[in-house]
């Protein structure tokens, strides 16, 4: 299944398309309203949340975590055979041995040179900024380091029923690197989103609904089901073919997804919600319009101008991060893939999202697939580049 969403910044739909596997799903319908699994979407509204406490003074981006979490107060630093950070380690073994490109892969000397982990202090306070930039050290399941990943698996925060039960697991875990020394992508939104519940005494949930859903009239982002919303299976082309992925497959958190039904009450910032294209690009037009939509201000335009500022991966012929926003380069317009200049984003079931500033245009593409078969490789961007083929031939 396949959904793709362009609205302007008025909200009205640029264009539209659905494709749905009839072998897989036989009856299913998808359109804008169709709900989805967004994963890492979550990130970015998650990080606006946080920055709307900021300007409310409820916390600040040089704070440390352990003003709001003091579980964290001592965490310990993984180390490798030579006392260097594992993300460090990594980052120079592939520099050195396969020409590091900027991507953490698997590989068994690595996991062979770190395990068992050595544990030493952390050097560094870890600032609620370092969350926001993935310079904290958290990370998921899925590092170069057998023993990292199969201690978060053991853990299985998604099997947790309290925020709590989460934050007293995390705390035991060692951290990936010293705070504020390199980027390293993982669960710092995660931990982020713990900091904005301890800093406004409301869940995420409550967040959400008062500061986003409610004033600026957005329906389709939710962190729990209603007894009317039935999510799409979760669907892997690991292995070439497209099949319904097994029973703990998705293990970027150990051996289950996150809890969306309605009794739930952990609601994870980097990866819990679940959102319709429809509700989504509407808060994608949030961001486009800096902070306002449908006459109510959510955000400060400066805010907004942080959010897609150069923070991070500023020597990437890709582009750089903002806020967990990637800002493309003119590598995408060579490749055909879109233009410089969009914000961009995605999620673990390859949903995928794009802010155009320049044309004052938003898209969506939605779909829950687990690893992309070979076939699909660059699907995104190939979606993304025929569109911009047709602009650029009536600009």
């Amino acid at each position: 299944m396949l959904y793709v969403r362009l609205e302007n910044e008025e909200g009205t739909v640029l264009y539209e398309h659905d494709a749905v596997n009839r072998t897989h799903l036989p009856e299913e319908e998808i359109n804008g309203d169709s709900w989805f699994r967004i994963w890492s979407m979550s990130k970015i509204i998650t990080i606006s949340l946080l920055l709307d406490l900021v300007e409310d003074g409820l916390v600040q981006l040089n704070d440390p975590i352990e003003k709001f979490i003091p579980e964290f107060k001592d965490l310990k630093v993984a180390v490798a055979e030579n006392d260097e950070s594992l993300a460090t380690y990594a980052r120079e073994y592939f520099k050195n041995s396969s020409g590091f490109s900027g991507e953490y892969l698997n590989n068994s000397e690595i996991s062979n040179a770190t395990c068992p982990i050595r544990l030493v202090n952390n050097k560094n306070t870890i600032t609620v900024l370092d969350l926001i930039n993935h310079q904290a050290g958290f990370y998921y399941a899925t590092t170069p380091f057998r023993c990292l990943n199969e201690m978060l698996a053991e853990e299985d925060f998604n099997a947790m029923t309290t925020n709590q039960e989460i934050i007293n697991s995390m705390a035991k875990m060692p951290l990936v690197m010293h705070a504020g020394t390199e980027d390293f992508y993982g669960t710092n939104t995660t931990v982020l989103g713990f900091v904005a519940e301890r800093a406004s005494g409301k869940t995420l949930e409550e967040l959400l609904n008062e500061r986003i859903k409610i004033p600026l009239g957005i329906k389709g982002l939710r962190y729990k089901k209603t007894a009317d919303i039935n999510l799409l299976p979760t669907f892997s082309g690991k292995d070439s073919l497209l099949r319904k992925a097994t029973k703990g497959e998705l293990d970027i958190l150990g051996a289950n997804i996150p809890n969306y039904e309605e009794d739930n009450q952990v609601f994870l910032g980097g990866e819990g919600m679940i959102g319709t294209a429809k509700g989504y690009a509407a808060f994608l037009r949030m961001l486009m319009n800096h902070g306002e939509l449908n006459g109510h201000r959510f955000l400060d335009e400066a805010s907004v101008r942080d959010m897609y500022a150069p923070h991070t991966q500023l020597d990437n012929d890709w582009g750089y991060n903002g806020y967990n926003l990637w800002i493309t380069s003119n590598k995408q317009l060579t490749l055909g893939y879109g233009d410089a200049g969009l914000w961009t984003g995605g999620g673990y079931e390859q949903t995928h999202f794009w802010v155009d500033p320049k044309r004052k245009f938003v898209g969506v593409i939605m779909t829950q697939m687990f690893d992309i078969p070979p076939q699909g490789m660059n699907r995104d961007n190939l979606i993304r580049g025929a569109m911009y083929q047709q602009i650029f031939e009536k600009e």
